[in-house]
């Protein structure tokens, strides 16, 4: 016996909507034209809340909350584009800029990168920050790829695609804070892993210029973010 979902009611951004119970406020928000930026969140994987792009004010709590791991509730008020929203958008921006080494006339991903797109959507004219400038190496010992951990934000979505889609595990975060970075295997190099498919899905679903084929122009940098709905799509039917 299946058990059914209560329809709730809610208001984002002064419009009243209905939605499933069980759905986060970032997806009742897509369904109903409400555009919430976000960096690490992807159709297709689960989602993380980590880069804080998507928090949204909710009425009656003081701290803010990320959409794309908060439930929706009834009776429950978002806002999702307030001053105070915007401001610190571009503050997370400004931080992502400032930690790694983006520098993006010599990056293979330039004009094709999420994070240039969202510093421009944001209107973020410069960083205030002082730049960390760390010295950070670049894995391109892979025959196929190469990880620049020079240009990662850190979004784990390479981390989850490899793990929930293609089920390998190859990779993985080590450290904490700004020491933090995706590893392969047991900390080796990628050219050594003996876990890694060459199936590229990691690559595909990096935000930033972090993971690229080799050989690839930047105008063929383009990532293919869509397969991800088909191939979760395609497991669900098979189960």
């Amino acid at each position: 016996m299946s058990s059914s979902v209560n329809i709730i009611t809610l208001t984002i951004d002064e419009k009243q909507v209905g939605a499933r119970e069980n759905q986060t406020i970032l997806e009742v928000a897509r369904e109903n034209g409400v555009e919430i930026p976000t960096m690490c969140e992807l159709k297709g994987l689960t989602p993380s809340g980590g880069c804080r792009m998507c928090v949204v004010e909710v009425a009656g709590i003081p701290k803010l909350l990320p959409a794309c791991m908060t439930t929706v509730s009834e009776g429950m008020v978002v806002t999702t584009n307030s001053e105070r929203l915007k401001k610190l958008r571009k503050n997370i921006l400004e931080l992502f800029f400032s930690e790694r080494n983006h520098i993006c006339a010599v990056c293979a991903s330039n004009g094709f990168c999420e994070l240039q797109l969202m510093a421009q959507k944001v209107e973020m004219s410069h960083v205030h920050y002082p730049y960390l400038y760390p010295h950070c190496e670049v894995d391109a010992s892979h025959n196929r790829f190469v990880l620049d951990h020079n240009r990662c934000i850190l979004c784990t979505r390479c981390v989850r695609v490899c793990d929930e889609i293609e089920g390998s595990h190859t990779l993985d975060i080590k450290g904490r804070g700004i020491e933090a970075q995706v590893i392969t295997d047991m900390d080796q190099p990628w050219g050594d892993s003996e876990t890694c498919t060459l199936c590229g899905k990691c690559v595909h679903v990096c935000p930033t210029g972090a993971l690229i084929e080799r050989g690839m122009a930047v105008g063929e940098m383009s990532k293919r973010k869509q397969l991800l709905p088909y191939l979760t799509q395609m497991r669900e039917v098979k189960t």
